[in-house]
């Protein structure tokens, strides 16, 4: 008999897994999409158990809407999922939604590095829907493609070098992720498999974020392709914000 679905949602560090979903927009519609995002697919959410994290526009990309999400583990992120996307407001606003986006497969699926590596809980509460200023800070992701699942030695640079370059650079949160190996229990979503990454998130209290020229050159043995940067801004409802 399967178990009932949850009905409240994972604090963040209690997220074994993260989708790190980056959507790529039609030209003037991110705006569009972020309003109804913010107002209708948060709460929707979390009532089924589904953590939304923090949601952010890509400030080196006008197009390009970037969002995370956390799961207790696999098997809620199995039974949330079809509960949402089967679900009355996906159904109500899912057309809206979908005719502002040329491409959102673009999907990361993570867990935390180490014990304790994950983001931690929000200082305060999310805004109130309907709230329009927007919060301060910037969330810097990078995404390290690497040849091989991320090992202990790897993991040793970003638990100790690469953190403290992030810290001395002023960042105020600091999360590490990595691949998440178990396939997808949710298809008709799609996300990246057979690959390999190691993903810092780190949140400044502002834009002007300057990083040692060095930052990831120890890594450059590890890594199958060039590194990824997003410079993120939150949302007006995004939990995640200095």
């Amino acid at each position: 008999m399967p178990l009932p679905l949850a009905t409240t949602p994972p604090a963040a560090p209690d997220c074994q897994v993260v989708e790190l979903r980056q959507y790529t927009l039609h030209p003037g519609q991110r705006d569009t999409l972020i309003e109804l995002f913010d107002r209708e697919f948060v709460e929707t959410q979390e009532a089924l158990g589904i953590r939304v994290i923090g949601q952010f526009r890509d400030l080196d990309g006008p197009d390009r809407f970037v969002w995370l999400r956390g799961f207790a583990d696999m098997a809620a992120r199995g039974d949330s999922l079809p509960a949402f996307y089967g679900g009355p407001a996906w159904a109500q606003h899912r057309n809206t939604a979908n005719a502002t986006m040329i491409d959102s497969d673009n999907v990361l699926l993570l867990r935390p590095a180490w014990a304790g590596a994950a983001l931690s809980q929000p200082a305060q509460p999310r805004a109130a829907s309907g709230t329009t200023a927007l919060p301060p800070g910037l969330l810097l992701a990078t995404v390290f493609h690497l040849k091989a699942p991320a090992g202990p030695e790897l993991l040793g640079l970003a638990r100790g070098p690469l953190s403290d370059a992030l810290r001395a650079a002023g960042a105020r949160q600091l999360a590490w992720y990595v691949t998440e190996a178990t396939p997808n229990n949710f298809p008709r979503l799609p996300v990246r498999e057979g690959e390999q990454v190691l993903v810092s998130l780190a949140l400044f209290d502002d834009t002007k974020v300057v990083l040692s020229r060095d930052f990831a050159a120890s890594l450059q043995s590890w890594l199958a392709r060039p590194t990824q940067t997003l410079r993120l801004a939150p949302t007006a409802r995004s939990a995640l914000h200095a």
